[in-house]
């Protein structure tokens, strides 16, 4: 298995353009539909390199990051990962027909953070992300201007094989990771953790290459 190589074995994929509708999937740069329109097979993965370029957090995103690390940290929590290294990995999980997510993003001392994450096309936005520990969330996927953007819809927990949504008021608030083309082979990512009550929690910007085919 080589990463950042994606030659070896991929096909065309419509289950991203299938969620976001025809029509709106034809207004998003050639790259951007590229990038979520092809299927990798047999277990390869493809990588993208690139670096924090910024983040924010309020107090109480940094008490909501560093809590979240007892389930595997699926937030940002280290201020010190801007101008590091950073690497998604993604991989075609053959068995939940769905993603695998890795991300991982240098810090100045220490281990990277590490997040793993898997995206599956089920429930009822077809669209679930899974980061363990029986927890998980919806998303709905749109098309906003050149973007395109995963916005949470419901958090649920998976208790003795049954799923549970969380209420509206211990959920950690309304998520938006978005996917914006940078033309030249590059694109950004962003993530974006808002409250109602608390304002804007987390915010981070990563700045990627394209894999190289």
């Amino acid at each position: 298995m080589k990463l950042n190589h994606i030659s070896i074995s991929h096909a065309p994929d419509d289950r991203f353009s299938r969620l976001v509708g025809a029509k709106k999937w034809q207004t998003l740069p050639q790259a951007v539909r590229k990038r979520f329109g092809k299927r990798l097979k047999g277990g390869v993965s493809v990588a993208y390199q690139g670096k924090v370029t910024s983040m924010r957090m309020n107090l109480a995103g940094r008490i909501i990051a560093h809590a979240a690390r007892i389930i595997g940290a699926p937030l940002p929590y280290d201020m010190s990962c801007v101008d590091q290294p950073a690497v998604v990995t993604v991989t075609e999980d053959i068995a939940g027909s769905g993603q695998f997510w890795i991300r991982q993003y240098g810090r100045k001392a220490g281990f990277p953070q590490v997040v793993h994450s898997s995206k599956r096309f089920a429930g009822p936005t077809g669209l679930e992300e899974y980061i363990g520990y029986g927890i998980g969330m919806a998303l709905n996927v749109c098309v906003q201007g050149q973007d395109l953007l995963f916005k949470s819809d419901h958090y649920f927990v998976q208790v003795f094989g049954r799923r549970v949504r969380l209420p509206r008021v211990l959920n950690p608030g309304a998520l938006v990771i978005g996917h914006h083309d940078m033309g030249d082979g590059q694109f950004r990512f962003s993530l974006d953790l808002k409250h109602r009550l608390l304002g804007q929690m987390i915010y981070q910007d990563a700045l990627f290459n394209d894999a190289k085919e």
